[in-house]
């Protein structure tokens, strides 16, 4: 979907049904690398639940920008560092406050801090956010191209055609000769 859908209805949802698969796939990848990462640091050292889910979501972020830049909006507009980057870690950043504040507010609020507790609520707040970061990054991070102007389309048809003139000439096309 590198451009904004201009058509159908039908063709509209299509076309965000391909978008919503593709953010899936890889955010499929980061729910697996956050879940990891959060469980092999919970087994392996004595680190806090919360300071655990944000190291874990850390590196699922990074998995996940790969993933949407070449993957999911590799048609979009790049913009790179001057825009695209810094965006991408604000929302990300607001992502997972929302994402471990459910963690934090279910293991120190409630005090539901077991294994399968600290995993139900990590799931829990990685969807939460997940809705957020959809929309941000499709509506922000990751611009749709514009449509080209139809305008251009015609100025194109008149340079190539026969009688245009060269590629390129500025010159108007020359009436055919009688």
């Amino acid at each position: 979907m590198s451009q904004p859908q201009q058509g159908s209805a039908l063709e509209r949802v299509r076309g965000l049904a391909r978008e919503v698969a593709k953010f899936g796939a890889v955010g499929g990848v980061g729910v697996l690398v956050n879940l990891g990462v959060f469980n092999l640091i919970r087994h392996t050292t004595d680190l806090q639940v919360v300071r655990a889910s944000v190291i874990a979501t850390v590196v699922a972020i990074i998995t996940n920008y790969l993933g949407f830049r070449y993957f999911t909006y590799r048609d979009r507009a790049r913009t790179g560092g001057s825009r695209e980057l810094p965006l991408f870690v604000a929302f990300s950043v607001i992502g997972l406050v929302i994402e471990n504040g459910v963690l934090y507010a279910a293991t120190y609020g409630l005090g539901w801090d077991g294994p399968v507790a600290t995993n139900v609520f990590k799931f829990i707040g990685i969807g939460t956010a997940t809705v957020f970061r959809f929309w941000s990054y499709r509506t922000w991070v990751f611009k749709a191209l514009p449509e080209p102007r139809p305008e251009s389309v015609e100025v194109a048809a008149v340079v190539s055609s026969p009688r245009g003139g060269a590629p390129g000439s500025t010159r108007a096309p020359e009436p055919a000769a009688k």
